[in-house]
């Protein structure tokens, strides 16, 4: 009897162990798929992304953009957010004293490079950054990933020769490299119909969305913005 009972305490004690190192594991493999959503042009769209669980939104600065913000805009959009969702500025080869202009007045966290900016040039603001990339060809994804090493991640979009992105156009997204040594941002297309696809097909840290969510542009659209986190959790769920 004191043989069974220890014996069956050991047998206890190692599914415990299994299962708590099963479930280390896995939370240290498994990450959810954030969500950015850029190009917004108004205070209560922001608010309303942030009530469905965006992660991000996403502020741009380049005056052809039809989601051009202005400072004062930029600061009314960002005063309408909650703690703990991030703003992400992004800019096309901009001078440096317009974007320390913009770093002085908006509260920002993250910088997102849409131009030809090399690497120096985008480290020297002291914070943190993603580099978009355009997926022309040609383009070599891991060569870009050791010049901008320090980046918080690249961001892959659509190449159109006419247009810095914000084209609602998708890329093959076979070109995508497995093994890339920053965290993969997926942007280009993406919509409720294809958001899930993208989720258990590349596995990016997180996806971009503009167009996608939008009635018009810069104006975004509340029951589509539902149906693409809706998508994108689907995704990691399906996964899991």
């Amino acid at each position: 009897m004191f043989f069974d009972l220890r014996v069956n305490h050991c047998v206890v004690f190692m599914v415990f162990y299994a299962a708590s190192f099963f479930l280390l594991n896995f939370s240290y493999h498994f990450m959810r798929t954030r969500v950015k959503i850029c190009g917004f042009t108004r205070a209560e769209d922001a608010a309303c992304a942030a009530g469905l669980g965006v992660d991000a939104v996403g502020l741009v600065f380049y005056p052809p953009s039809p989601r051009n913000v202005d400072i004062e805009q930029a600061v009314e959009i960002v005063n309408a957010l909650p703690a703990f969702v991030s703003v992400v500025a992004l800019f096309v080869d901009e001078q440096e004293s317009r974007i320390r202009e913009v770093l002085e007045r908006v509260p920002i966290d993250c910088l997102q490079f849409h131009g030809d900016e090399p690497a120096e040039a985008c480290r020297q603001y002291g914070k943190r950054y993603m580099k978009a990339v355009r997926m022309r060809e040609g383009i070599n994804i891991a060569s870009l990933a050791l010049q901008y090493h320090d980046a918080a991640g690249l961001l892959l979009d659509a190449y159109h020769p006419g247009a810095k992105g914000g084209t609602g156009s998708r890329f093959d997204w076979n070109r995508i490299p497995g093994d890339c040594t920053l965290p993969i941002i997926l942007a280009g297309g993406l919509d409720e119909n294809n958001a899930r696809q993208a989720v258990q097909a590349i596995r990016p840290y997180a996806l971009d969305v503009s167009s996608g969510v939008e009635v018009e542009k810069g104006v975004k659209d509340a029951l589509k913005m539902t149906a693409f986190i809706r998508e994108v959790n689907e995704g990691d769920r399906i996964i899991i």
